[in-house]
């Protein structure tokens, strides 16, 4: 029998110092490589915030279109129930007062919509309010932008010419705190 030296003996050890420096460089490398998404939502312009109290001034009530929300999700503008397919016309005729009728706002620059919603609204439903109203000024933005520029309203258009048309036609939505569950 040969005798067997402890050098012929298999060694059952793997080298693992390279791993450690292996795994770091793929972590680094998925860290940079990868783009992380952000979630859209609903861009607002809040307003600047204020230690002083608020202005209270009383508006004309002709001015501000009323949009309340309750927990049903039933829609009242202006005290009148309404469905969520009428609210674009609405609101867009309320804006513009094509036919300078009394009950409608003077003129777009001072034209208001106040929304107001329930605690208990569906999401969905506030949704569709919102996009609705958001609808209506875009409509009305590319009719003016016909109608001045003889091109459609978009953010191709020159800063300018964008900048003139909001101020002709402010967007004004003024969003009241929800009240609590049922109230409305």
């Amino acid at each position: 029998m040969a005798k067997t030296s402890s050098r012929d003996r298999m060694n059952n050890e793997i080298n693992a110092g390279s791993m450690a420096d292996i795994a770091f460089l793929l972590l680094i490398f998925f860290l940079v490589t990868t783009t992380i998404v952000e979630d859209k939502g609903i861009l607002v312009k809040l307003p600047i915030w204020s230690e002083e109290e608020p202005d209270i001034t009383k508006l004309k009530e002709r001015n501000v279109f009323a949009v309340l929300v309750n927990a049903q999700n039933q829609l009242l503008v202006r005290g009148e129930p309404m469905r969520v397919e009428e609210l674009k016309d609405f609101a867009k005729e309320f804006i513009a007062n094509p036919t300078n009728r009394p009950d409608l706002s003077e003129k777009p620059t001072k034209a208001i919509i106040s929304l107001k919603n329930d605690r208990g609204t569906e999401y969905g439903t506030y949704l569709s309010v919102y996009n609705e109203l958001k609808a209506a000024y875009n409509e009305l933005w590319n009719e003016l932008a016909q109608k001045k520029y003889g091109r459609d309203y978009s953010e191709d258009m020159p800063y300018a010419y964008r900048k003139a048309i909001r101020e002709e036609i402010p967007m004004v939505l003024s969003e009241a705190e929800p009240t609590a569950f049922g109230e409305e």
